[in-house]
């Protein structure tokens, strides 16, 4: 994929802050008042003078001194890159009232306001994403010894600079005290082993001193809690049984991973020890070294106090008749003008026909009704019907997406929805166009007409490269065109589909093609072994805003909802918080912790910790393409190993620190099955750079048994957007998705150019239907890209370990234009097993341009320049 831009020659640094200097210094002479004192008033200034911090400075005569020395002609520069910070030490605990940030011309687009008791724990008291630099004269209710700006965005190419940081209160704010409430009861819980299944980990944080857990009879062993978010921790007390720990550490972590040990003994005796602690982080855990028994180790409870109790941000209320879904969403009823509603969508249409990397998010909702609309969709635009059935909403025009702005190539038209809507075409006219590739759902939508036709590419113009169509009725002809593959599920077409390239999937297909590999290249599965479709916003008739969670389907063909009654269950609005860009993740983790579903409203929702869902059923649904954006190597979400969480319609963003895992679902070690309500993934995208420079070892890893992942694209850029840099040592990300989990199962999955293997499937019973991969484009030589002795990673990497793993329809595609001389040694990698079956693969070489040698294993020929289209049926 390739962008232009253009750029704009800025004037020369020195001159530029000579005058944003010099203007600034006449203001302060002219009018000291507006320089120094506060909007509103505050008992004293208390942050002159006093020691400053600074995670960076642009040089020697920028130091971060300068913000806090009440000199409004110096000033602290950081480095040219994020996130940055800037702490000020109040000296002792203050009750902060009001922070004024003075900015030179570099300035803060995004950051948050912090303080801490201890320099290490921080809360969040003010947020924003949309700053305009300037004076700023914020009001803010916090307290603590330290306060700091932490940059996450800046507004200019240059780094944060600030003038001055001006901090107001009073000090001798109450020193924090231990509180008494256990934060671990009914916390998630694992450990490194358990002796039976009646002694089960969570035994220890559920409040019953009757139930323990034990682990094997072997050192080391472990028991961790998980807080559900940071926490300063002052005392842990241990409630051993009889076979207990002789020598231990309590140990904190932020992520889970990298651990800090607050506490170390090789000196217990066991019985009930209640120990003092200094300490922070979201995950707690007793380490055991050495056993005072013969036996494993075993705890009857384990509780943990923390400074002040809990810290939970308030969380307001939701009102379902009238709810605040932000200024991105509109929201249309009959009643509204047909030349209000096209205006809208001309506006939006315009500004996002090009948009791929911009931070704008539009959802745009249809009350049920009939109307008159022509729908032209652009990137990062959701279109929906608000009706219990797609039905509810008729559009008389067109729902559609083109690609005129690319020449007609289609395959660069991402990140769009068409969802819950019929669409009747204008009299004269059969041809609907969605000319689209990846990460672009056609769902739960209703095309009327037998007459009519849905064209997946732009009309004979150009390219288009894969795509969704799930739980969707097409009254006429499906035409498929240059669509390179496609995966269709649980639909239904009137008068069939015509046309076929490289891998074409139907799965619980009414009206599907007759079965045919390679020519056509159309793999038929008849049935949809189990799924959920995804959950929707609607209005009922008293004009309450509800969520929709349809139910487990099994063995499926078809809609849910045509001619029939969607099964299901129905949430208020009233349940959800409704998440605007700027919420801090301590604010969405205290209303999960509080028993509420999330609705994120259309924007970049930036994160510097994870948003932790520990609740079984939770719903968590994005409105207009919500982004997530893990910031300061922060992990995006975690989910528990719980049943039924539903996550739809979100997508994740790689900040420019790198995280770890952009998301998790469930910790490691999760064995609990959930065959009978798994946790669904629908519509999740993921995406590593574009915006900016992206890092990420690892994008999405699934450890809990029985997930559903219902429509995924993982995505690295490799190649230039925008004009933002990207290349082999840039945009780092080792591998999209792995499973490490057992009977998952992943319907219409997409992952593109990572470094090592794209794939990494480590759980048995697994089963992928659809599969679409790019190699990396710009990798620099061979000798760069070597698994020990083999040449590349392989798309799809099924470990030696696993017995059992189903595969159909799998297409990978290679396009090594920074090196045409790299070779993949095979695309998919799978033990040989009777019951590790992969049936229809192709592999292509993209204009010949580098090459694939092998399919599958040693199977299967080599796709090259001068053959460069693989086909393999069946392996073994």
């Amino acid at each position: 994929m390739t962008s232009r831009a253009t750029s704009v020659r800025p004037r020369p640094r020195a001159v530029r802050h000579l005058l944003v200097g010099l203007t600034v210094a006449l203001v302060a002479a002219l009018t000291p008042a507006v320089a120094s004192a506060p909007a509103q008033a505050a008992p004293t200034l208390l942050s002159q003078g006093r020691p400053a911090t600074a995670s960076s400075t642009e040089n020697a005569g920028t130091p971060a001194s300068a913000a806090v020395d009440g000199n409004t002609g110096t000033r602290w520069a950081s480095a040219f890159s994020d996130p940055q910070w800037l702490q000020v030490d109040l000296g002792a605990r203050a009750t902060i009232t009001q922070v004024n940030l003075l900015w030179e011309g570099a300035y803060g687009r995004a950051f948050q306001l912090q303080t801490s008791d201890d320099g290490a724990t921080w809360t969040t008291i003010y947020s924003t994403t949309t700053g305009t630099g300037g004076t700023q004269n914020l009001t803010v209710t916090g307290a603590g010894r330290y306060v700091r700006m932490n940059g996450t965005a800046r507004g200019t190419g240059y780094g944060y600079s600030l003038w001055e940081f001006q901090v107001y209160g009073e000090t001798g704010g109450s020193t924090p005290t231990c509180g008494s409430t256990n934060v671990a009861q009914g916390s998630p819980a694992t450990a490194s082993s358990t002796q039976d299944a009646g002694l089960a980990a969570s035994a220890a944080v559920d409040g019953n001193p009757g139930t323990r857990w034990a682990s094997a009879a072997s050192d080391p062993q472990w028991l961790r809690v998980d807080l559900g978010s940071t926490r300063t921790i002052c005392r842990v007390v241990l409630t051993w049984e009889a076979a207990y720990a002789r020598a231990f550490q309590l140990q904190t972590s932020a992520d889970g991973a990298t651990w800090t040990t607050i506490y170390s003994t090789t000196t217990a005796t066991g019985g009930t020890q209640s120990l003092t602690v200094t300490g922070s982080g979201r995950y707690l855990r007793m380490y055991g070294t050495a056993r005072g028994t013969a036996y494993g180790y075993s705890l009857w409870e384990l509780a943990v106090n923390t400074t002040g109790g809990t810290s939970e941000p308030p969380v307001g209320t939701t009102d379902p008749y009238n709810p605040n879904l932000g200024p991105n969403t509109f929201v249309f009823d009959p009643s509204t003008p047909t030349s209000t509603i096209q205006s809208r969508l001309n506006t939006l249409f315009t500004q996002q026909e090009t948009n791929q990397f911009g931070p704008q998010r539009y959802a745009v909702l249809f009350k049920p009704g009939t109307y008159t609309a022509d729908v032209n969709l652009g990137f990062f635009t959701q279109v929906a019907g608000l009706g219990m059935s797609p039905d509810d909403v008729n559009l008389n025009g067109h729902v559609r997406a083109e690609a005129f702005w690319f020449g007609g190539n289609a395959t660069q038209n991402f990140w769009r929805a068409a969802e819950n809507l019929s669409v009747t075409l204008p009299a004269g006219q059969t041809v609907e166009r969605w000319a689209v590739s990846q990460a672009a759902p056609y769902r739960r939508m209703h095309l009327r007409g037998a007459q009519n036709q849905i064209q997946l590419w732009n009309g004979g113009d150009g390219w288009s490269s894969g795509g969704l169509l799930a739980d969707t009725r097409i009254d006429g002809l499906v035409v498929s065109g240059s669509q390179q593959q496609w995966y269709s599920r649980n639909s239904e077409f009137g008068n069939g589909w015509t046309g076929s390239v490289w891998n074409m999937v139907f799965q619980g297909v009414v009206g599907a093609p007759a079965p045919s590999f390679p020519n056509p290249s159309h793999t038929v599965i008849g049935q949809t072994p189990q799924v959920r479709e995804k959950p929707f916003l609607y209005v009922d008739g008293t004009g309450e805003y509800r969520v929709f969670v349809p139910a487990l389907r099994t063995n499926s063909t078809g809609t849910s909802w045509y001619n029939k009654t969607p099964a299901g269950s129905s949430i208020s609005l009233s349940q959800f918080f409704v998440v605007q860009p700027g919420t801090s993740a301590a604010t969405i983790n205290a209303a999960l912790a509080q028993g509420r579903h999330l609705l994120f409203t259309p924007g970049v929702h930036h994160v510097t910790e994870p948003i932790q869902v520990n609740r079984a059923d939770t719903v968590i649904l994005g409105l207009g393409l919500a982004t997530i954006q893990a910031d300061n190597g922060a992990v995006g979400m975690r989910v528990a190993d719980v049943d039924g969480v539903k996550v739809a319609g979100i997508m994740f963003e790689a900040g420019t620190t790198n995280s770890p895992v952009l998301m998790e679902v469930g910790p490691a070690g999760s064995s609990a099955s959930h065959a009978t309500n798994p946790t669904s993934l629908h519509d999740v995208f993921f995406r590593i750079g574009g915006p900016h420079v992206g890092k990420a070892t690892n994008t999405l890893t699934v450890n809990s048994d029985n997930v559903i992942g219902d429509h995924m694209w993982l995505w690295r850029a490799d190649h230039a957007a925008s004009g933002v840099p990207t290349g082999w040592t840039l945009n780092t990300a080792d591998t999209g998705l792995t499973v490490n989990g057992d009977n998952v199962t992943m319907y219409g999955l997409f992952v593109e150019h990572y470094q090592k293997y794209q794939t990494i499937w480590n759980g048995n019973g697994g089963r992928t239907y659809f599969y679409q991969n790019e190699l990396p484009y710009d990798v620099p030589n061979q000798a760069a890209w070597m698994n020990g002795s083999t040449r590349g990673y392989a798309a799809y990497k099924v470990a030696d370990s696993v017995t059992s793993h189903q595969a159909f329809g799998l297409g990978s595609y290679s396009y090594f234009n920074v090196n045409p001389a790299v070779v993949e040694e095979r695309s998919f990698e799978v033990p040989t097993n009777p019951n590790v079956r992969f049936t229809n693969m192709v592999t292509v070489s993209l204009g010949g341009v580098g090459t694939i040698n092998r399919v599958i294993n040693n199977a299967g020929g080599t796709a090259n320049a001068a053959n460069q289209t693989v086909y393999l049926t069946t392996y073994p």
